[in-house]
């Protein structure tokens, strides 16, 4: 890449390497200086005095390392009564300036504001000191960061800013202004360009200068005027929409949260990116253009005033994909439609206007989230539905707020979020309609990904647009990018270059012959950047000199094999997972090494039959889970761990749940029998084993009895989800007053049931066996029994509600954490249990039956409340739990997922084949779980799959 085509980083305001000393020459042979700023890749803004009679331009940049370089420039546009001019920079491929920069935001102030500008005046002047022996010596202009405030309430009558600077110490020459060489700078304030300065006013002080301000542009103007500005420069075509400085103020702890959740969504998407691979070596040269279709007409999206008489030209909003923050801002209304094809890269597109924005944004700016709307139902609350999200996401944002609700909502409600709403063509198909109107009972910016006819059809089926919403279209991959991005990032044959990689034949074949059958598959196929992906998947071992048995590109020509481009589209996704999974050959580095990025850790080893059949089946188990009923047929993609397993039968996952409840509490409670009756009875060891077992297999029945009917009650409704809480005595704690109560007599209620169970088996079942160990007592023994319980029972579930507070954890949360989170909060109960049952009971049996008594049952019934019912609560009632019966018992050991299933996840992240999305993972598209899940149903049915590495020979097409 040339120094040309680099990018800036984006930043927003004023930035050094963007700021311009513009020389003139006129007819009088005169040299005027005046200054500037390159407000898009070829345009520089600057004052209309500065270039009015200007036989010829010279832009002189800053470079990189502290010099400075002139280019030419040719005036494009200028109005004297507005006082600002455009001149286009005429930038060459060596002229070591960007290709890109990020594009100018405009405002006007309505109130005193901080004010900044970065000029060439006269008193900065400084002699050369490698010229010190010349005659004369040379002199040169350096900056001048000038900083201070401006008011709209001075030069009101003119149109101007008045500008309060820090004044120049020295006024030496009073026939010229000291300021002078500063005209054309722009004013900026708060990352936004408010004006241009003009003129010097000596009676005004050396302190102040005067500055055209933007929004008098819009009233100097005719339209047509405005719009050739915007074009060139971005300019609103309506001061309307202009933003205002300073901005609202919104309270101090929701611009926090703001902030904290824009560090946050910027770290986890930055890594995902980075795992992605998506811009290695280069961003593939996706592009888009205005689209057509059912879309708001241009009045509405420019957000012209009731009244207007004139419509509203359309905007042009077409350019690459790295431009599309800049093409977002020229939208008035602040709503965008994203369309394309499967593989042709939104949910990318999404990526790169979240963190571009980010990089861009200015104080009080909203925070781009990105929501896969697959996972919505249209006919629940949106604003609910995302507030859900971004408390599973971002569990920080869980905490109370001081309006009321939880900060997500608040959030929310104060247009502080600009919802990225990924995959609209996954929502069922005849909740699309309902989805539109829904959307459009927002008034909130947005930008919205789909496939064109779904998203054309659900709008004819509502009859009505996206409201407010421009649209644009996504172009299939061009010839020239394409053969470029394959050169690139495949590996040349050894000491070869770039044209000898093993693509080389058929990108000579697609530049010789690009519409024979062949090359036109290919091209057909690989004008998305998913397919281009998995190509390169397939194909990144490959090399021109190979043996004939390795797969190797030129083999996608043989149209007797692919007589289609969707055979090839079909050959790339089944060769995709045991390409992902073939281990790298001896003595490769790891990815990343030598590529300026952090490296991975090492893969693990997974055989690649039972990896793709694994993650075959977790395709059809998103398949099957948005189809649990006729009702509910959502296309799921979130791959959520504490839904694993939740597709098998309700009688079934009841059945495992309940039976390793039945296992946790029988285990327990025979242990903690047996040396109960060896000490305090003398029947001997062969009586308190027996009695031990037979105690803990009616415990355990009647345990796994209560949990799987409980289980399959609370599965057969929302089904178990994880809670975003931890452990810990908040400061907030006194607030949950209410859960307390609430949690107390659920508690009481629950030990007393639990005694009458525990007491009838012991009193009727067990003395009936004639394993009666005389330690029950009488009825008054019972009451104390069922007390004891029922007081315990109270306490625990009352302190679990003072004690568990919003989950924090000062970043995006990932599937791990939030398992381990789920798993340390059935630990933190194990440990209330032991530590409130036993000491209760044992202070109860203290007082009744004396201190050793006292002793022995509280240890007893401490081990046993913790390991038996806190464990048998945490395996059949809790998230975690579901976890452990079906995800990491029951489906490995039916061999449909391995036993180490969250590092086969994390591995398979690793190996682009998921993504991950927060707290969920997904497959890296929709064609490759589709793909997978079809896979599935052909092993179900036992149908062969052939090797990809071989596939069939296809009938040539007619």
């Amino acid at each position: 890449m040339s120094a040309a085509e680099r990018r800036l980083p984006a930043r927003s305001g004023l930035d050094l390497r963007r700021s311009v000393q513009v020389l003139t020459s006129t007819e009088t042979d005169t040299q005027r200086r005046g200054s500037g700023y390159r407000v898009a890749a070829d345009a520089v803004l600057t004052a209309a005095h500065v270039v009015q009679d200007a036989l010829s331009v010279r832009l002189r940049f800053f470079t990189e390392d502290g010099r400075t370089t002139e280019l030419p420039g040719e005036r494009v546009w200028i109005d004297a009564s507005a006082d600002i001019a455009v001149i286009r920079l005429e930038r060459g491929p060596d002229s070591g300036l960007a290709g890109h920069v990020p594009p100018v935001r405009f405002a006007c102030i309505t109130d005193v504001v901080e004010c900044e500008a970065l000029g060439f005046p006269r008193f900065t002047m400084r002699r050369n000191p490698a010229s010190a022996a010349s005659d004369p010596p040379t002199v040169y202009r350096d900056s001048h960061h000038a900083r201070g405030t401006t008011t709209p309430l001075a030069g009101v009558r003119r149109g101007t800013l008045e500008l309060a600077l820090r004044a120049p110490e020295y006024d030496v020459d009073r026939e010229r202004s000291p300021w002078e060489g500063m005209s054309g700078a722009v004013v900026w304030s708060g990352g936004y360009l408010i004006g241009v300065v003009s003129e010097h006013h000596r009676a005004d002080g050396l302190g102040t200068l005067a500055a055209t301000r933007v929004d008098r542009w819009h009233q100097l103007l005719p339209p047509d005027r405005i719009r050739e500005l915007s074009e060139l420069i971005g300019l609103p075509v309506d001061a309307a929409q202009l933003e205002r400085l300073p901005p609202p103020q919104s309270e101090p702890w929701l611009r926090t949260a703001a902030e904290q959740l824009a560090s946050w969504v910027k770290e986890q998407w930055t890594d995902e990116e980075r795992r992605r691979s998506v811009h290695d070596p280069f961003p593939m040269s996706v592009r888009f253009r205005n689209a057509t279709g059912p879309f708001d007409n241009w009045s509405n999206i420019c957000q012209a005033p009731p009244r207007s008489q004139t419509p509203s030209a359309p905007l042009t909003l077409a350019g690459p994909l790295d431009r599309i923050v800049e093409v977002y801002r020229k939208i008035p209304s602040r709503r965008l439609v994203v369309l394309g094809e499967a593989g042709q890269g939104k949910t990318i597109l999404a990526l790169r206007f979240v963190l571009d924005w980010l990089d861009t944004s200015v104080p009080g700016d909203p925070v781009p989230v990105i929501f896969s709307l697959g996972s919505w139902d249209p006919t629940t609350s949106l604003h609910g539905w995302m507030c859900d999200r971004l408390v599973r996401d971002y569990p920080d944002l869980n905490v109370p707020a001081p309006s009321g609700g939880n900060l997500a909502d608040a959030l929310l409600g104060e247009h502080q979020i600009l919802p990225v709403l990924d995959g609209f063509d996954e929502i069922a198909e005849d909740l699309q309609p309902a989805a539109i109107r829904a959307i459009n009972a927002t008034d909130t910016g947005l930008l919205l990904t789909s496939r064109p006819k779904e998203y054309a059809e659900a709008a004819q089926t509502a009859h009505t647009v996206l409201r407010g919403a421009a649209g644009i279209m996504l172009d299939p991959l061009d010839l020239v990018g394409l053969t470029a991005y394959l050169r690139r990032a495949s590996p040349p044959a050894p000491g070869g270059d770039e044209k000898s990689t093993a693509w080389e034949p058929v990108l000579v074949e697609l530049g010789r012959r690009p519409h024979s059958e062949g090359a036109g598959n290919v091209a057909e196929a690989l004008s998305t950047p998913l397919m281009v992906a998995l190509a390169r998947t397939v194909y990144h071992n490959a090399r021109t000199q190979q043996p004939d048995d390795k797969p190797q590109p030129k083999d996608l020509l043989n149209t007797r094999r692919f007589p289609t481009s969707t055979a090839v589209e079909n050959y790339l996704l089944s060769a995709f997972i045991p390409a992902a999974y073939d281990p790298p050959p001896t003595g490769s580095r790891p990815a990343g090494v030598g590529t300026g990025k952090r490296p991975r850790p090492p893969q693990r080893r997974w055989d690649v039959e039972r990896s793709q059949a694994w993650l075959s089946y977790l395709a059809r188990h998103l398949n099957q889970l948005g189809r649990r009923n006729e009702r509910d047929k959502k296309i799921v993609r979130d791959l959520a761990w504490w839904e694993l397993g939740t597709t098998l039968h309700r009688s079934s996952r009841a059945l495992v749940v309940g039976g390793l409840a039945s296992v946790a509490f029988g285990v327990t409670t025979a242990i903690g029998n047996i040396p109960v009756d060896l000490v305090a009875t003398s029947r001997g060891l062969g009586f308190a084993l027996t009695r031990g077992i037979v105690v803990g297999v009616l415990h355990g029945l009647a345990a796994g009895l209560v949990f799987g009917l409980i289980y399959w009650i609370m599965s057969g409704r929302e089904g178990l989800k994880p809670l975003q809480v931890r452990a810990r005595l908040s400061r907030g704690a006194w607030k949950r007053h209410r859960e307390a109560r609430l949690g107390t007599v659920v508690g009481v209620v629950t030990g007393a049931v639990a005694a009458v169970i525990l007491l009838a088996l012991d009193r009727i079942v067990v003395r009936e066996l004639g394993l009666d160990d005389g330690q029950g007592g009488g009825r008054g023994a019972a009451l104390v029994f069922i007390s004891e319980l029922a007081f315990g029972g109270g306490l625990v579930f009352g302190l679990t509600a003072l004690l568990e507070a919003p989950l924090q954890s000062g970043s995006a949360t990932r599937p791990s954490d939030l398992l381990n989170s789920n798993r340390r909060r059935v630990v933190f109960r194990l440990m209330l249990w032991a530590l409130v049952i036993g000491p209760t009971v044992g202070l109860v049996e203290g007082i009744w039956h004396g201190a050793l008594r006292g002793i022995e049952v509280g240890t007893v019934f401490g081990l046993e409340a913790a390991f038996g019912a806190g464990l048998a609560y945490g395996c059949g009632l809790t998230a975690w739990g579901q976890w452990v019966a079906l995800a990491r018992i029951w489906l490995p050991l039916t061999g449909r997922l391995p036993w180490r299933l969250m590092a086969f996840l994390d591995d398979a992240h690793q190996r682009e084949v998921l993504r991950q999305a927060g707290a969920v993972y997904q497959f890296r598209h929709a064609s490759v779980q589709d793909h997978l899940s079809s896979e599935y149903r052909r092993r179900s049915a036992g149908e062969s799959t052939p090797h990809p590495r071989n596939p069939p020979l296809s009938q040539p097409r007619q």
